[in-house]
């Protein structure tokens, strides 16, 4: 059933699982707690996640990369349900409210902050905008996992306790993997369409059988990583967080299958399960510990 709202679907609630675990885990991972600290760091999160959706919708509608031969879920202003000058003021919206949030937490945690923010900012545009969109140069899956794994993971940490720890980034590096699990899940459904149209991502380049084995990796690598925060931790809670391997074999099984176009869409999904379900988890785990 197709959504009401297109901006919702814009927003692609699927994969804001990405902002989310990220903020649980990094809170879970600092020795303090401030409630309305985590509020700002999780508003920040979806605020960019969002704008992030915006603009990728946004950019590739403007640049005709979307066609009637796209598979995935349709986008907004390349289907015409929005106009370009609205989908781009929603995004400019989307990073404003991140701005806002974020300048709170700066104002009370550290105004370097802001310096980070601001290169969130231009990571995010430069993404899917400008002359030479990233994510098309096949380094999408980087801004991801650093963006969406290690700064959202011990920055979630940092405003908590205005210090770093080795735990916080331990703990960042098995969520950021899973965040690049949900967008190589995204791209391996559309390198056809995204090598007809000249959108060289990571996915076009590793071609579509690395891209499945790429994606297989990313979804069972987290596990490895559980020990290793326990040992960090050191604590044995954190390793409850390998309860959510369970939910690994459906998306690995069916990317591994050959399946193409329309029944990859679950294989994101799955992936965004199983992300919410570890970080979760391993939120729990390092609380106990």
């Amino acid at each position: 059933m197709v959504t009401s709202s297109p901006w919702i679907e814009a927003s692609r609630p699927k994969t804001l699982s990405a902002a989310v675990a990220p903020v649980l885990v990094g809170t879970a991972a600092a020795s303090a707690f401030s409630a309305w600290r985590f509020v700002g760091a999780l508003v920040v999160a979806l605020a960019v996640q969002i704008g992030v959706n915006y603009a990728n919708d946004y950019f590739d509608g403007a640049r005709g990369v979307d066609t009637e031969a796209r598979v995935g879920p349709r986008r907004a202003v390349a289907s015409g349900l929005v106009s370009p000058a609205r989908m781009r003021s929603a995004m400019l919206l989307a990073f404003g409210v991140a701005a806002l949030a974020g300048i709170a937490l700066s104002a009370v945690a550290g105004w370097w902050l802001v310096v980070v923010g601001f290169a969130c900012f231009l990571a995010a545009l430069g993404y899917s905008g400008g002359s030479r969109p990233y994510a098309s140069s096949g380094l999408g899956e980087a801004f991801v996992f650093v963006f969406f794994g290690l700064v959202a993971t011990a920055g979630s940490a940092y405003v908590q306790d205005e210090r770093f720890s080795w735990l916080a980034v331990v703990v960042a590096v098995p969520v950021g993997m899973l965040a690049v699990a949900i967008l190589v899940a995204n791209n391996l459904r559309d390198i056809e369409t995204d090598a007809s149209a000249g959108k060289r991502t990571l996915a076009v380049r590793l071609g579509d059988a690395g891209t499945r084995r790429f994606f297989v990796s990313l979804v069972l690598g987290p596990f490895v990583c559980v020990p290793v925060t326990a040992a960090v931790a050191g604590s044995l809670w954190p390793l409850i967080a390998l309860l959510a391997l369970v939910l690994a074999p459906a998306p690995a099984r069916a990317a591994w299958s050959g399946v193409k176009g329309r029944a990859l869409i679950p294989v994101l999904a799955g992936a965004a399960r199983l992300q919410i379900s570890f970080g979760l988890l391993l939120a729990a785990g390092l609380l106990l510990a």
